[in-house]
């Protein structure tokens, strides 16, 4: 079972809802990156999605925009992301840790290449924005076969042929997009979220999480009541860049008010 099966089957134990914060590896600076992982999980992050900078961020909102932006200033290529998750698991074996980016990096560096390395560094999970599923099934190939799962996304607009088709090909989590749209944008439509869920659900057996539209401890809340987990991401990389050198503090407080309120559900 990897890491994120389990992480997901012991918050199932407990009558709770994963906490999946998002933040862009190298923003604001490269020496942040794993003070900030450590802050996530200090404020109830179940698992973390890292962000790999790119050059062209095609489904991220301005926000996020410019983290990868900032973060190519720095430099930061894939393999420096990697390095940060060598960096973290040496204080922390337990928290998985996915990586989200685009398909140039992985194609740049040869997708069993990065599968192995992936794999060296600690890396649980690998979600791949502009790698539908009819051309991923290499990368999961690879990833299978070094116990690391693949991670689809899907939009209020997937078709049923293409549910059945992530249904089986997608391992450790579905991220569902709550919002037509970039990251960062729009309210999200709670009733319209929990009948998707519930029809993504027929078609697989992994937890559903909902991404995008997620700003706060209120919205995180309603979303948790019906999804398996909460992704938040361009509230705390707005959040990062507002605290400055104080980010690692300020996020681990916004997330532990996120916990909190997600928890009231499984306390009540």
């Amino acid at each position: 079972m990897s890491r994120i099966a389990a992480t997901f089957a012991r918050l199932k134990a407990q009558g709770k809802k994963a906490l999946i914060p998002f933040i862009t590896a190298g923003d604001p600076h490269p020496s942040m990156v794993v003070p900030l992982m450590h802050a996530l999980v200090a404020g109830g992050a179940d698992v973390i999605e890292l962000g790999v900078p790119f050059s062209d961020p095609m489904a991220d909102g301005p926000v996020i925009q410019r983290a990868s932006e900032r973060a190519l200033v720095h430099g930061v290529s894939l393999r420096h992301v990697l390095g940060f998750v060598t960096d973290f698991r040496k204080t922390n074996a337990t928290t998985p840790v996915v990586l989200m980016g685009y398909a140039n990096p992985i194609e740049a560096m040869g997708a069993e290449h990065f599968a192995d390395a992936a794999k060296a560094a600690g890396v649980d999970g690998v979600l791949v924005v502009d790698y539908p599923p009819e051309e991923a099934q290499p990368l999961v190939k690879f990833l299978d076969a070094r116990l690391l799962d693949t991670i689809f996304l899907l939009s209020p607009t997937t078709r049923d042929a293409r549910l059945k088709q992530v249904g089986e090909l997608g391992r450790g989590y579905l991220y569902y997009v709550s919002l037509k749209g970039v990251t960062g944008a729009g309210n999200i439509d709670i009733v319209e979220v929990a009948q998707r869920v519930n029809h993504i659900k027929k078609f697989t057996n992994l937890p559903v999480g909902v991404g995008f539209g997620i700003r706060d401890a209120a919205s995180a809340k309603r979303v948790a009541q019906v999804a398996d987990a909460v992704v938040i991401g361009s509230r705390l990389v707005q959040e990062i860049i507002d605290a400055g050198a104080d980010a690692p503090a300020r996020v681990q407080a916004l997330l532990t008010g996120i916990r909190a309120a997600m928890d009231e559900k499984a306390a009540a």
